[in-house]
């Protein structure tokens, strides 16, 4: 900054001094062809849309580089003050000298801050391409002008109208003369003089106060509330006494019928020359809201990405056999969302997050129908329209493929198997760069339709940056330091002002009442200028649940975090965070910091008395499987209850375990003895399991106790399914085995189902799995970044171009011509090209593709034959072939041309 500020200064100075100034480039073209190529790769990483395609040379360039949707994308990456000065351009003559602008900001009393920064702020106006010109002839770009400067029907963002000269433009001579007399000037002999008299007068401060001296008070009120914007007021056919003395004299002048502006120049006089009312040339500072230990932040977020995990877990585990149905329309229902919800122990908000989540990092996605037959429940009445009453009846039997379900991916059972820590990694990594934002899940969309979880338009481009911008600037604080939110979001607002104005347009929702939650379903998050705010907000709140930050600073993992690559493209996050050749840099990194902060997974629980076993922290992954079968989760947090049932002892039996592995298992995992009550639980399950078999016939019960099978019959219960005896040992039913187990059961039996052949059936538990699902990409906020071998390439080939397009060639009689494609016959072109072959000489050549595209190339050729011209290309610069035939003609270069190509 002290640099560009010296050179400013310099300018200045040779500008007082009388020296002769340089006028400078007449052209945004002329100005980026003066430019090095260092600039020049600069403005094209700072500027990636300019890159698509790359551009032909420095003309086609410098044209892309005004059209309206770059110059917006450029204007929406400004910071505030950069802004500012492209605003105080916008309003200044055209083109305005530094001192001018300098004053537009600084105003008539100056400001050492302002005069300090606004160096810098027109220099990264100039790298963007927005700003060209020498220091006393600086020219804004049109396309950004009109974006930014005032019209007749709307004020710029300075607050500032039209001119005199604009807002008098449709006005007749008669009346224009009239106002100079009523403004105590002399009157003149045309509109043009009479419009620069009015426009001095107001451009002189002094000469208006005196004016307004005269004033009466209402009229001085009335240009008090129009100083600073918006400068236009409304006015009826008969004015009032205060109106009319102002409209008499110029200071407002009409637009439109019944409308009134005050003129920019006179604005700037009651201003004291100021563009802006409060210039804001220097960056917020984020403010420390509270300071704590580093290893206290550390371990908090520990215990937070420890929950993290067991809830995503959890999430997954409880649709390993198949989720909710996805939506007609796509996404998850409210009612499947209430109801993960209450499996998650969260609010709805949070679990939509953890959805959103398992979904970003490739875990979860929609199997796109089933490919077997099964009993479902109702988990699509709200795709189907089905009522809430309904929403527990059994549906019918679903055929194959007909519905789609949300399941865990093959990629879950790789992620199930890392270390926390690792798996931790992979959903950080996952949730940085992802633009789903399920703040807004409940909202609504541009068409008023809800906006449902894992379903389409919840992605927001500017997440993401908003996002790691978050985390950059907590982590630029001390560690242990939390920032106060509010100045947090003041920073953000002072980087990027324009960004909210960038995000999808969508129609502003009514003010809402009552006190807004802390996170999810704000329906003003569609409206752009709370967007950013929210996304603040959201991005600390999610950061907090994920165990990035802990209790408001970021950690250590978390400072690591931004420095990881994430995920190369093509390869999930699993394999990154495994170690494979594709793993980021740093993922190891972030996985070794947190790792200390993460317990040890236990090998053993705590069984106690009451039919309960405690495991006081996570658990070795075969022993919480295990458990999972034999006991229900009664409550979860830093220590896990489960609870041993009937049923849940004679699910570990249906998986294929007898008794006594079950009272193994349990004295092998157990610091303290083994209760008699879980003793006496599991051997009187065990005594009656499997004592009834249960086949298919449609199917049929099968006991060598025959008693057994008369209670079955004399009970009324067992109507339902229609039960036949067979023989004295065997009853058949008209029902699937499935249903006359379970019917069994409801009646206090305890049966097991048996093959064909008689042996006991092992009920394992049902993992489904989609097909192999990629992780939703990102939508991208415009082009992707170029690497360094790309800006290279590009800069070289505009170069190149730019050169073929301003070399000079002769035309067929010698004489120079001015660029236009050559045109020769196939003979001329045949001869020309193979003596330019003979003698090393470059050639200017039109060239007509395979598309019917014409181009201009300016080629040095090498070989010919076949038909085919081999030679280097300068305008691609490289080596190619052109087929002779889609050459419409040759022209050769100028002598001073050919003389510069030879010497390079």
């Amino acid at each position: 900054m002290r640099a560009a500020t010296v050179g400013w200064m310099s300018a200045e100075q040779q500008h007082r001094d009388g020296q002769a100034a340089d006028p400078g480039p007449r052209s945004l073209a002329q100005a980026l062809r003066e430019r090095d190529d260092a600039s020049l790769a600069a403005l094209l990483r700072a500027r990636p849309d300019l890159l698509h395609p790359v551009p032909a040379d420095v003309t086609q360039l410098a044209t892309r580089a005004g059209t309206r949707a770059s110059v917006l994308r450029a204007l929406e990456h400004l910071d505030r003050f950069s802004l500012q000065a492209a605003e105080a351009l916008a309003v200044a003559p055209d083109p305005a000298s530094y001192e001018e602008l300098l004053g537009l900001l600084a105003g008539d009393d100056g400001d050492e801050e302002v005069a300090g920064a606004l160096p810098a702020a027109v220099a990264l106006l100039r790298d963007r391409a927005l700003v060209w010109g020498g220091a006393d002839r600086l020219r804004l770009v049109r396309t950004a002008r009109e974006l930014l400067a005032p019209s007749a029907s709307h004020s710029s963002p300075t607050g500032l109208g039209p001119s005199v000269a604009e807002a008098t433009s449709g006005m007749s001579p008669g009346r224009i003369q009239t106002i100079l007399a009523a403004a105590g000037l002399p009157g003149t002999h045309d509109a043009v003089s009479a419009v620069a008299a009015l426009s001095a007068l107001f451009a002189d401060r002094e000469r208006v106060a005196e004016l307004l001296d005269q004033a009466p008070e209402a009229s001085r009120e009335v240009l008090g509330r129009l100083v600073w914007g918006p400068p236009y007021g409304q006015v009826t056919a008969e004015p009032a006494a205060h109106l009319r003395w102002l409209l008499d004299r110029g200071l407002l002048l009409p637009t439109t019928p019944g409308t009134v502006v005050l003129p920019r120049e006179a604005a700037l006089s009651l201003r004291g020359g100021r563009a802006h009312r409060v210039p804001e040339p220097t960056r917020p500072r984020v403010a420390v809201a509270a300071e704590r230990k580093p290893r206290v932040v550390d371990a908090a977020a520990g215990g937070q990405a420890l929950a993290a995990l067991a809830t995503v877990e959890e999430l997954l585990r409880s649709w390993d056999e198949g989720g909710p149905a996805v939506l007609r329309a796509g996404g998850l229902s409210i009612r499947d969302l209430k109801r993960t919800a209450g499996t998650l122990e969260v609010p709805e908000p949070v679990a939509a997050f953890w959805v959103e989540l398992a979904y970003g990092a490739g875990l979860i996605a929609a199997d796109g129908g089933y490919l077997e037959e099964r009993h479902d429940r109702a988990r699509d009445d709200e795709a189907d329209g089905a009522d809430d009453e309904g929403g527990r009846e059994a549906r019918p039997r679903r055929r194959t493929g007909e519905a789609e379900h949300y399941a865990p991916t093959p990629e879950y059972d790789a992620w199930r198997d890392l270390p926390p820590a690792e798996r931790w990694a992979w959903l950080a990594e996952a949730w940085l760069p992802g633009t789903r934002t399920p703040g807004l899940i409940g909202g609504r969309d541009g068409r008023d339709r809800t906006l449902s979880a894992l379903g389409p338009g919840l992605d927001r481009s500017p997440a993401p940056e908003v996002r790691r911008r978050v985390l950059e600037l907590m982590a630029e604080l001390e560690p242990g330091e939390a920032p106060d939110p509010a100045s947090l979001l003041q920073r953000l607002r002072w980087e990027r002002p324009l960004r909210s104005a960038g995000t999808r347009r969508e129609p502003p929702a009514p003010p809402r009442t009552g006190a807004r939650p802390a996170y999810g379903g704000g329906v003003e998050a569609n409206n752009p200028e709370a967007l950013r705010t929210r996304l603040t907000e959201w991005a600390l709140l999610e950061a907090e649940m994920l165990g990035v930050s802990g209790r408001g600073a970021l950690t250590t993992h978390g400072r690591a975090l931004l420095g990881a690559a994430g995920r190369s493209e093509g390869a999930g996050a699993g394999t990154a965070a495994a170690g494979s050749g594709a793993e980021p840099p740093r993922a190891a990194v972030v996985a070794a910091l947190l790792a200390p902060l993460l317990p040890e997974p236990l090998d053993h629980v705590l069984l106690q008395a009451d039919l309960t076993a405690v495991a006081p922290g996570p658990l070795v992954r075969p022993l919480a499987e295990a458990l999972a079968v034999l006991a229900d989760v009664e409550s979860t947090g830093g220590a896990t209850v489960y609870r041993f049932t009937p049923g849940s002892v004679r699910r570990a039996l249906d998986a294929g375990r007898s008794a006594t592995e079950l009272h193994t298992f349990l004295a092998q995992h157990s610091r303290t003895p083994v209760p008699q009550p879980l003793t006496y639980l599991i051997d009187d399950v065990a005594r009656r399991h499997g004592l009834l078999r249960v086949g298919a016939a449609s199917s049929y019960v099968r006991c060598d106790d025959e008693a057994v099978l008369d209670e079955i019959l004399a009970d009324r219960r067992a109507a339902a399914l229609r039960p036949r005896r067979l023989a004295p040992t065997v009853v058949a039913a008209r029902t699937d085995p499935r249903t006359l187990i379970e019917g069994l059961r409801a009646m206090g039996f305890a049966p097991a189902a048996e093959s064909a052949e008689g042996d006991v059936l092992v009920a394992r538990a049902h993992a489904h799995r989609t097909p192999p699902r990629t992780p939703p990409a990102p939508v991208p906020d415009g082009p992707p970044a170029p690497d360094a071998t790309l800006l290279t390439a590009a800069v070289r080939a505009v170069r190149a171009g730019d050169r073929a397009a301003t070399t000079p060639r002769k035309d067929a009689s010698g004489a120079e011509a001015p660029g236009g494609l050559p045109r020769t016959s196939a003979a001329e072109t045949l001869a020309t090209v193979q003596a330019a072959a003979m003698t090393g000489d470059s050639l200017w050549i039109g060239h007509v593709n395979a598309e019917g595209a014409a181009s201009q190339r300016l080629l040095a050729p090498l070989r010919v034959e076949g038909g085919y011209v081999t030679g280097y290309d300068h305008t691609a610069d490289e080596v190619r072939t052109y087929a002779l035939h889609r050459i419409t003609g040759v022209a050769e270069l100028a002598e001073e041309a050919g003389g510069a190509d030879q010497a390079r």
